[in-house]
């Protein structure tokens, strides 16, 4: 291992910015300075020799003035000190001054103060040199019999370090720990203690565990992680040990400690596949998410019960507990309700579905009763969205769910959602009759697109004569008073009365931004929207200027007097029903021509309403034919076109699932396998402390391709007196920066230091310490960079050292740019069309590409966008496919900060210019960050410049 890569024990964090003091004046205070002094004195100290200054001059003088005094601030302070002085001679022996220093150790270790006897015995732990440490061994041994747990927990400690680096010091230490252990009460000494076994003598573990196996869940809960840490690794190695202590693990799931449960439940998921261990796992990990009240700690044990349904034969186990899985949903974080839904949704079956929705009607009912909060209306649609997935899955089930996701109490906030629930069911129609049975007007008085999308489906739905009058009525009870133009104009001129709707006030005078006065009327209307208030709905939208609803509603006329000319035989009622909605039609007509919408009626609804008015004066059996069976029949194109996607969807999942085997796999027998085979699998609690620090090697050794050659940036060149190249290890939150130094000249460089700086939003977390190479040598220095956003980096410094002997100025290696790619933080990600829709509306940021590229077929140019972005393509493939000379996509990712980046392709090839043509077009990309829409932006400029002629 190199100096750099040695387990650090104490980190000390002091400004640099002051001049460093020279030596005289420190040995001066450490020699007749109070104690305030010395101890200023002896920090400075410690920081210069941290900094890589030698000062051998001090050492004895503080050996003589400052080791003798009681301070305990001094005696901190000192362990420190000891720690990280030079203690040999350039040869390797030992200091004589060194002698001094453990006659110290020796009286701290003897000394009455706990404390200072305590912290001794954790400095001891870092010593790395037997000579210093054999003499104090009696002292070490004789402080497990102190009577304060601190000194004894520390003296375990003290005992296991050095038997484990020098194990001739305390050849007899499992031994002693052993029979330490059996007599100790103290729960902090007695996992010390027992920490020490497991990893000195697992024999000796297991022994003492054996003795008291019926009283673990009596223990603390430190200690209870141990035992749980130990029996994972035994059964591990040895899988004829399960039976003897899968019982204890079992126990342990039953522990007062949160932290125990969770390692309990890992635990026997790794060394028990059985049904009955696997459901007390899961109840304890669902246990822990009810009760905890952390939102962290609960997405972390959901993700353990999702691995848990990932594998097949567990996923049956899960079904059952769906309903206990479905009580988290009390949690109000929309996150951890999200994945408890998709959970519950990926588990439930034919046996639970029927109280699966009934739990979800329940939900959705009491948001009604909850005060409106942001997350309200999205754990709405979250709930009416499994609802749905539940009904499409389970078609029994839709008659269920169609009266709770058409309560108007809350449509406001579901709107465009529920109307394709609607019409993806609506094909039966045994599932509308209580549709139909519904004050179905007041559920659409809500707004225009609910307006426009549940118009389409009575239009398309009503069958019997009784439906079409009904639905007629309505429209007429929506549409109000006809003409609508002649109505309005009447309520204008007889609106405004003295006596209700004006009254006079004092003159108010206001000012302007420009400083000038503005007045106010005197003149005020008392009740200036009591007029908009009583209009009937579909009236207001029209008032707006909204002629969409307009053009929806001919052609929902249209299809219901068709049908009605059809139903009825009798002449004068089907010239009354088709000329009722010819007028209701050329009302509109003519008010969308007048003067009174706040916007006229645009060409395309003009033409619209038009073409129907033209299709019922003709009545023709063809257009009924385009009207009520074509409509339907594309409806049924789209529909089963999106169920083709879904069971792509779920067969390519299952595949992903399922786990293969082949026929000539050997068939690995428990009773029979070897101590050996179980090492082959992988350490979880290593994992997880790798994990933990940040440690991914593993992952990238498990790769073959991902050479850490190809993440080598060389930052000087191979001319410069010093050579430096780093190697950039990007993890999720940080950046380590592993830089090669090589000192190419015959000189001794003193004060070789790295120094760095960042653009953009990256902060260097510590500055490296300054290092001395000698001729021709080598060092690693790390330096680590934090990222708080996903955006394009560049991190940039030099090289500065002194050059031994040389009376010059200091000298100075400026260093290559490193650039942080942001795709290291882009990961591709799926959203549903409304979703991004409402993203692309809210986000503020555009940056807009213009395509410059030499690329000629549109689908390649598109893989070649996803491939450097990193983003997914949400544009389904059959929209893509075939051929037109134009392509229109959307595209999606997600950063690993939850960020979120939208981009939309328009791109085209002009076809007049030859089948040679570059393809042409923009990239538009949003995002809530600046940073993230630019960065976007200069990583697709750059990628088309490596593709461009």
């Amino acid at each position: 291992m190199t100096a750099a890569e040695n387990v650090c024990y104490t980190l000390i964090n002091v400004p640099m910015d002051s001049e460093p003091p020279s030596e005289i004046s420190l040995k001066n205070d450490l020699e007749k300075g109070d104690v305030k002094s010395k101890t200023e004195a002896l920090k400075k100290v410690i920081i210069m020799i941290l900094n890589g200054e030698k000062l051998p001059g001090l050492l004895m003088t503080i050996i003589r003035f400052v080791l003798p005094l009681q301070d305990h601030t001094i005696k901190k302070l000192l362990l420190v000190f000891w720690e990280i002085v030079p203690k040999t001679t350039p040869d390797g022996r030992l200091l004589h001054e060194m002698i001094l220093v453990c006659d110290a150790y020796r009286k701290d270790l003897q000394h009455p103060n706990e404390f200072i006897r305590g912290s001794t015995l954790r400095f001891l732990c870092k010593l790395k040199e037997a000579e210093l440490l054999e003499p104090l061994m009696p002292a070490i041994r004789a402080c497990l019999e102190h009577r304060h747990s601190y000194v004894r927990r520390n003296a375990v400690l003290a005992i296991y370090t050095i038997y484990r680096n020098f194990e001739h010091l305390i050849p007899d230490a499992p031994e002693l720990i052993h029979d330490f252990l059996v007599n100790e009460k103290d729960a902090s000494c007695k996992r010390n203690a027992f920490m020490m076994l497991i990893h000195a003598d697992q024999d000796r573990a297991l022994d003492y565990l054996s003795t008291c196996i019926d009283q673990v869940q009596t223990f603390g809960d430190i200690l209870q992680l141990v035992i749980v840490e130990l029996i994972y690794k035994v059964c591990h190695a040895n899988p004829s040990e399960r039976a003897r202590f899968i019982r204890c693990i079992y126990n342990l799931l039953q522990s007062s400690s949160p932290a125990v449960k969770y390692e309990a439940a890992g635990t026997l998921v790794t060394l028990s596949s059985a049904p009955t261990a696997i459901k007390a796992a899961a109840q304890c990990y669902i246990d822990l998410i009810i009760k905890e009240s952390d939102n962290n700690v609960k997405l972390i044990v959901l993700d353990r019960l999702i691995e848990l349904k990932e594998h097949p034969a567990h996923e049956r186990v899960l079904q059952d507990l769906v309903m206990d899985i479905l009580r988290v949903l009390s949690t109000p974080d929309l996150e951890v309700r999200k994945k408890t839904l998709q959970l519950a949704l990926d588990l439930v079956s034919s046996r639970n579905v029927e109280e699966l929705v009934i739990v979800l009607k329940k939900e959705v009912i009491k948001t009604n009763n909850v005060s409106e909060h942001e997350d309200t209306d999205k754990y709405r649609q979250l709930l009416v969205r499994t609802l749905h997935s539940c009904s499409v899955r389970f078609p029994d089930m839709a008659a269920n769910v169609i009266p709770v996701v058409c309560n108007f109490d809350y449509l406001n906030s579901l709107d465009l959602q529920n109307l394709l629930f609607l019409l993806e069911h609506g094909f039966k129609r045994s599932l509308l009759q209580d549709l139909f049975a519904m004050p179905v007007f007041q559920i659409l008085c809500s707004c225009p697109r609910i307006y426009r999308g549940a118009l389409w489906i009575l239009g398309e739905y009503c069958s019997t004569k009784e439906d079409i009058q009904s639905v007629m009525t309505e429209v007429r009870r929506s549409l109000g008073e006809i003409p609508i133009v002649e109505s309005e104009i009447k309520k204008e001129a007889g609106e405004l009365k003295p006596e209700e709707e004006i009254t006079v006030g004092p003159v108010q005078k206001l000012v302007t931004e420009m400083g000038t006065y503005a007045t106010q009327s005197a003149l005020s209307s008392s009740r200036p929207t009591k007029k908009e208030e009583d209009r009937p709905p579909l009236r207001g939208f029209l008032l707006d200027g909204d002629f969409f609803v307009a053009a929806s509603l001919a052609t929902t006329l249209t299809k219901i007097a068709l049908r009605y000319v059809a139903l009825v035989q009798e002449k004068k009622k089907q010239n009354s029903f088709v000329a009722e909605a010819m007028l209701l039609m050329a009302t509109i007509l003519h008010l969308g021509k007048s003067s009174l919408p706040k916007k006229p009626i645009t060409d395309d609804d003009v033409d619209r309403i038009s073409l129907c008015l033209k299709v019922l004066s003709e009545c023709s059996p063809l257009m009924n034919d385009i009207f009520n069976k074509e409509c339907r029949q594309s409806l049924s194109h789209m529909l089963s076109a999106k169920l083709e996607e879904e069971k792509l969807s779920q067969k390519k999942e299952s595949e992903k699932r399922n786990v293969t085997v082949q026929p000539d796999d050997p068939i690995s027998f428990m009773q029979l396998t070897a101590k050996n085979e179980m090492n082959c699998k992988e350490d979880q609690f290593q994992l997880s402390l790798l994990a933990a620090m940040g440690n991914t090697q593993r992952k990238e050794a498990a790769d073959p391709l991902a050479s850490k050659l190809n993440k080598v940036t060389q930052l000087t060149g191979f001319s410069d007196p010093v050579y430096a190249e780093a190697y950039v290890h990007v993890n999720q939150y940080d950046i380590v920066l592993d830089v090669l130094v090589v000192n190419q000249t015959s000189d001794t460089l003193q004060n070789c230091t790295l120094e760095l700086a960042t653009l953009g939003d990256l902060k260097l977390v510590e500055k490296p310490s300054p290092l001395t190479l000698a001729p021709h040598d080598f060092a690693n220095i790390k330096a680590n960079v934090k990222v708080a956003s996903t955006e394009n980096g560049i991190i940039f410094g030099n090289i500065v050292y002194d050059v031994s002997g040389a009376a010059s100025d200091r000298n100075c290696v400026v260093l290559s740019d490193i650039h942080i790619d942001i795709m290291d933080y882009i990961q591709p990600a799926t959203c549903t069309d409304a979703e991004f829709r409402q993203m692309w509306a809210e986000f503020e940021w555009e940056n807009k590409v213009t395509v410059n590229t030499n690329m000629v077929d549109l689908n390649d140019y598109l893989q070649h966008i996803l491939k450097s972005t990193n983003m997914k393509c949400l544009t389904p493939e059959k929209a893509l496919s075939g051929y037109c000379g134009f392509m229109a996509a959307n595209l999606y990712a997600r950063s690993i900060f939850g960020e979120d980046a939208l981009a939309n392709v328009s791109i085209e090839k002009p076809i007049h210019q030859g089948p040679e043509a570059a393809v042409t077009g923009h990239i538009r990309i949003r995002a809530k960050s600046q940073g993230m829409a630019l960065s976007l932006g200069d990583k697709i400029n750059l990628s088309q410049k490596k593709t461009s002629i």
